[in-house]
């Protein structure tokens, strides 16, 4: 399970601790559904030490706990980050997805994870194999042998419901391969690469902004941008104002369904409602207007769920 987006609760109930830290360098967009994610389970996202925020967005625990014999499946739009994920099948960092992600919960669980920054896991691993598309990395090849140990010993407090504990432990490996890794060229290039992505999360890119303006914020020129981004991101900066449109457009179509889509391609930067149904479709697996009826269902399908809880019960709003 990765982090991708918005904060979703299931069951368990679900609370974001992040305080709002400045300079976030990827949005809280990107689960698909995050109504009727809040069926499924509960995700709580915690803060980095402040040594690690050049390398960590943040830490994250999903939970979830479902009746016998019930699944649940959810999907992720992810950012251009990798993760760093203890779960029962092992503590491994996960680049870039080539597609959506999917994951099938069932039973009860959880698993714990660390969302670098664009960029850090180039400098972490130390290999260009970190920008490859799909790449899955055990964690004790870049952490050290006692890596994996670290995962489990997260995971068991993070199951007794001590998340703080749980991510003050995955820090330890981190924490002594980012002092290795700090040349003066990998903290020089990672902190472009931050003040790039911090700038458009900030919005200092206007919606049609291409490129060139990304580049122009953080005093770049597009030449050097794709450079910086090919060798630490591993995906384009046209990718990224793309994506970025994508998470926008459906946070906005969650919040408000019954929107009008021409409109919303011209808020969130497209020409016309043709191109974001294009982007939109590619990025999502289904188009703006099938996913606006799904986010609509499931908003009235949580309503009445909560409306027939016992009062001073049931699921958490």
């Amino acid at each position: 399970m990765f982090e991708r987006g918005s904060g979703a609760g299931g069951g368990t109930g679900g609370t974001d601790r992040t305080g709002g830290s400045d300079g976030a360098t990827t949005s809280l967009r990107g689960i698909v559904d995050p109504a009727g994610a809040r069926r499924g389970f509960a995700l709580e996202r915690l803060d980095p030490s402040p040594d690690l925020a050049d390398v960590v967005e943040r830490h994250w625990v999903v939970r979830w706990d479902l009746p016998p014999g019930e699944t649940f499946t959810q999907v992720l739009v992810p950012h251009p980050v990798a993760n760093v994920v203890a779960e029962t099948s092992g503590y491994a960092a996960h680049g870039i997805p080539p597609g959506l992600f999917e994951r099938t919960l069932g039973g009860s669980g959880a698993v714990v994870g660390t969302k670098l920054r664009p960029g850090a896991f180039r400098v972490l691993l130390g290999s260009p194999d970190a920008v490859r598309p799909g790449v899955r990395v055990a964690a004790s090849v870049f952490l050290g042998p006692a890596a994996g140990e670290a995962g489990r010993r997260a995971l068991a407090l993070a199951g007794a419901g001590d998340l703080r504990a749980a991510v003050e432990v995955v820090e330890h490996p981190l924490r002594a391969r980012a002092a290795a890794a700090r040349t003066s060229r990998a903290v020089r290039d990672l902190g472009q690469v931050r003040a790039t992505f911090a700038a458009l999360v900030a919005g200092e890119v206007g919606p049609g902004g291409g490129v060139g303006d990304l580049a122009a914020v953080t005093g770049s020129s597009p030449r050097s941008l794709q450079r910086l981004f090919a060798r630490y991101v591993g995906v384009s900066p046209k990718w990224v104002l793309q994506r970025h449109r994508v998470h926008l457009a459906a946070d906005l179509l969650a919040a408000d369904p019954g929107q009008d889509l021409a409109a919303l391609a011209t808020a969130v930067g497209y020409y016309d409602q043709a191109h974001l149904g294009t982007d939109f479709l590619r990025a999502t697996g289904t188009t703006p207007g099938a996913y606006a009826r799904r986010c609509a269902a499931s908003r009235d399908a949580l309503l009445t769920a909560l409306h027939r809880a016992p009062a001073g019960g049931g699921a958490d709003a």
